[in-house]
């Protein structure tokens, strides 16, 4: 058997605070029966006594971090799953050579769901006539959309900006709605981002014209889509909002390397919840960025635990800044997270405008900075922190209440600061100490 994770790790794969405390209840031998865990499959399983006759019967894919439970928790894991995990982590999981029936029928289950899209992955689409028009025409619908945007902006620039600060959703979400039934879903996103622009204090006509000289560049790139190199159309495909199958993506040149998985933060965007994970390749020397979106009671991917490290290819998605990637090929099992170095922060400025430069529509890129040292504001607040590398640039660091664990953790000493920069504001994500890595 692989070595079992640390307590850090399982609970880096915990949905929120509420099931730590419930695993934690349900870590102890007492809990549970006819536990085992086997390196091939690479799985956990266990029965847990719950408050019905039959104790849930609870599974734990290892190989790509998938959970099985037959309690009713909608939560990914469940309590039972991080109980098990933290069973396994103290060692009082016995090692077996082959699953209980019981998951041994859900794991062969998993392996004939996996073999069959791999099966028909070179399979020509059924209509290939059918599928040409349906690109076409959703083509049409969005140009159709990109038009009429055009004309709104023109609009915004012929009667000016004033009171768009009092105006709300009023101003942007006819326009945005006509977009969503264009099928252009990135720009309905970009147009009702403008209201919150508008609504954000002092300056904000300067960034309301700022974004909306943006959408404009965007529009024009749109119709000279055609004429655009390859990587820069594919950003403006992105931008606009067309899909990108996660087929094409895999079919793509692959980037292998050891991957440290070092921050994972979820968010809420229009209703779905979206998990970013943050990848550094300890050869390359790239950051990646990968995302998960599920809806509401939806599981995400927990398969990229923070704190290990990966042996494995990433696809990179077409565009010309080439931050966001998808894990396809893994070569072994996670290890613990190694010695990896980061980056100074005029390195990471440089691949900012780099990344800007590619791409003008660039919001963030993920960063690991090395070796800095947190710098807290005099006034008490969460206002005014930064970051200072040995070189003595800094870096503005943006509010929130995480700040203050990040100042805990460092304790004054130079530390690996893992987060996203945008707008040369660092949001920290997660730091790393000799000690090991704490997501914020």
């Amino acid at each position: 058997m692989s070595t079992p994770w640390s307590p850090e790790q399982v609970l880096a794969a915990a949905p929120d605070a509420a099931s730590v405390a419930a695993g934690r209840k349900l870590s102890g031998p007492a809990s549970w029966t006819e536990t085992g865990a086997s390196a091939s499959p690479h799985a956990l399983w266990g029965l847990c006594a719950g408050s019905g006759k039959k104790p849930y019967q609870t599974v734990i894919d290892l190989a790509v971090l998938a959970f099985k439970c037959s309690c009713p928790s909608r939560k990914f894991p469940c309590k039972h799953s991080l109980g098990l995990l933290l069973l396994w982590s103290s060692g009082n999981v016995p090692d077996q050579d082959a699953p209980s029936a019981f998951a041994a029928e859900w794991l062969e289950a998993r392996e004939k769901r996996a073999a069959r899209p791999a099966a028909a992955a070179g399979a020509a689409p059924a209509d290939p006539a059918a599928a040409a028009r349906r690109t076409a025409r959703r083509g049409e619908q969005v140009s159709g959309g990109v038009a009429d945007l055009d004309l709104w902006l023109r609009d915004q620039a012929r009667t000016g900006i004033a009171g768009a600060d009092h105006a709300g959703y009023a101003l942007t979400e006819p326009v945005a709605a006509r977009l969503v039934d264009a099928q252009a879903p990135g720009l309905a996103g970009a147009v009702r981002q403008l209201s919150s622009v508008a609504a954000s204090g002092d300056g904000w006509p300067g960034r309301l014209l700022e974004d909306l000289a943006l959408l404009r560049l965007l529009v024009v790139a749109h119709q000279r889509l055609d004429s655009l190199p390859a990587d820069l159309a594919a950003t403006v495909r992105t931008r606009i909002g067309y899909p990108v199958r996660t087929e094409d993506v895999l079919a793509g040149t692959p980037v292998r390397d050891r991957w440290d998985v070092l921050a994972l933060h979820d968010s809420t965007e229009d209703r779905l919840t979206v998990r970013r994970v943050h990848l550094r390749g300890t050869a390359s020397g790239r950051s990646v960025l990968v995302l998960s979106f599920g809806a509401r009671q939806q599981p995400l991917d927990a398969s990229l635990v923070p704190g290990t490290t990966l042996d494995a290819d990433v696809h990179l998605y077409p565009g010309s800044a080439a931050v966001r990637g998808i894990v396809g090929t893994r070569y072994a099992e996670p290890d613990m997270l190694g010695d990896a170095a980061g980056e100074s922060i005029a390195d990471a400025v440089a691949r900012w405008a780099g990344a800007v430069a590619a791409d003008p529509w660039t919001t963030e890129i993920p960063v690991v900075l090395d070796a800095v040292t947190v710098l807290p504001s005099g006034g008490g607040g969460t206002t005014g922190w930064r970051v200072v590398d040995p070189s003595g640039t800094t870096l503005p660091v943006h509010a929130s209440s995480s700040l203050w664990v990040l100042l805990a953790v460092a304790g004054g000493h130079p530390v690996t600061v893992v987060g996203d920069l945008e707008h040369h504001t660092l949001h920290a994500r997660s730091v790393r100490t000799v000690d090991g890595l704490v997501t914020l």
